[in-house]
């Protein structure tokens, strides 16, 4: 269930002051990072404008592979989070800088099991690591935040071993930009491009 109304939350008011990640995967060619920051339109939506993405997949990871089905998920029950698999070229846009989008701009790491409105451990905050190093990446950059005082509350992200990425209905996929006029899309994922595109003007793709 989709709910527009968001109430106040720790977002980074200064995303663009967030630190670069000061530990890093080396430029690697073409990988995948998965993601999850809520819901997966709006999620989608802001990493689909990043230069260096070839293309971002919604769906879910975390759970029983028997229920990684859209009602399932919803359920809350089936143990998987709403994620997205991010397909990047490392050579132009790296996994650390992927999470600094990933904390500033796409969502709230600070609301456990909850992103505004929508409540459940499928909308929790969650990074699955496809290996030791990525894991160290995201830990890392995680301390960083803290130490920096980036948010006023405390960071709740999941580090989870990625074991399988379940894409999502075919409906789901490219939501937010086929769907701008819907009433979630207008409130929840377009403010977060804006605020994608006024934070990290550099790293936008030419068309975005």
């Amino acid at each position: 269930m989709r709910n527009p109304v968001i109430p106040g939350t720790t977002l980074a008011i200064h995303p663009e002051r967030f630190p670069d990640a000061a530990i890093d995967l080396p430029a690697n060619g073409r990988q995948k990072a998965v993601l999850g920051g809520g819901c997966f339109w709006c999620v989608e939506a802001v990493y689909l404008n990043l230069e260096g993405v070839h293309t971002v997949v919604s769906g879910y990871a975390g759970g029983d592979p028997d229920k990684a089905n859209y009602e399932a998920v919803c359920s809350g029950t089936s143990g998987h989070a709403e994620v997205v698999e991010i397909d990047y070229d490392s050579t132009v846009i790296s996994y650390g800088e992927l999470l600094k989008v990933f904390f500033s701009v796409a969502h709230d790491p600070t609301q456990k099991d909850r992103q505004g409105n929508d409540r459940g451990p499928q909308y929790r905050s969650s990074i699955f690591t496809a290996n030791d190093e990525e894991k160290r990446v995201a830990e890392a950059y995680i301390q960083q935040l803290d130490n920096a005082g980036a948010f006023t509350a405390p960071i709740v992200t999941t580090l989870e071993p990625l074991d399988a990425f379940f894409p999502g209905e075919a409906y789901h996929q490219n939501f937010a930009r086929r769907n701008p006029q819907q009433g979630y899309i207008r409130a929840v994922a377009q403010p977060k491009v804006e605020k994608l595109i006024q934070s990290f003007p550099d790293k936008l793709k030419g068309d975005a």
